[in-house]
């Protein structure tokens, strides 16, 4: 590994190990590979970093290992042919996305993405912390400096302000067929 991406892997993925520990540890079915799901997205996350630096490589770490679980989980579902006599039986997962369904769940990120973006400063950060890095909210109230109480005022600000934006553009999609729904520079309120 070259010495900036070292620096780069230390500097930009490695502050975020614990966080995607206790993120493992609530969507991994096995915590018993939780390491292995670690170490595997380190070398994915490298791998890639060899290639092009990430824009938003926190991101990317947390969707790679969940890409992860999905995977080992999927192959422990997996029945080899030769035990089964008929292929139906296997009732297998099939990924039926549609190119169009495809488009519309990116068009759907992308709006909730800049809603989440526009949120209040503190309200975003509370529902990182929460959602995202798993933090309790005594956790969230040590780390930003402030009461529990006004954690929890943060996190059910941003909830009701993201279910809002959501509400709002459904109905717009609704009147307006074939509209993309995204939201680009939405700000709410401080």
């Amino acid at each position: 590994m070259s010495a900036p991406l070292n620096d780069w892997f230390t500097r930009e993925i490695l502050p975020h190990e614990e966080a995607l520990l206790r993120y493992l540890a609530r969507i991994c079915p096995n915590p018993a590979d939780i390491q292995d799901i670690r170490h595997d997205a380190y070398v994915r996350i490298l791998q890639a970093a060899d290639r092009y630096q990430p824009i938003a490589p926190k991101a990317l770490l947390f969707q790679t290992a969940r890409r992860l679980v999905i995977d080992r989980a999927r192959r422990r579902r997996i029945v080899p042919i030769d035990l089964k006599g008929d292929l139906d039986e296997l009732n297998l997962l099939v990924d039926g996305v549609t190119p169009e369904r495809r488009l519309s769940i990116r068009q759907q990120l992308i709006a909730v993405t800049a809603a989440f973006n526009g949120l209040p400063e503190r309200c975003r950060e509370a529902l990182w912390l929460r959602k995202i890095e798993g933090c309790s909210q005594k956790e969230i109230a040590a780390r930003l400096g402030v009461s529990e109480a006004t954690v929890e005022k943060h996190l059910m600000r941003g909830v009701r302000l993201l279910a809002d934006f959501l509400s709002e553009r459904r109905l717009t999609e609704d009147k307006k067929p074939g509209a993309s729904g995204a939201a680009d520079g939405v700000v709410y309120g401080e």
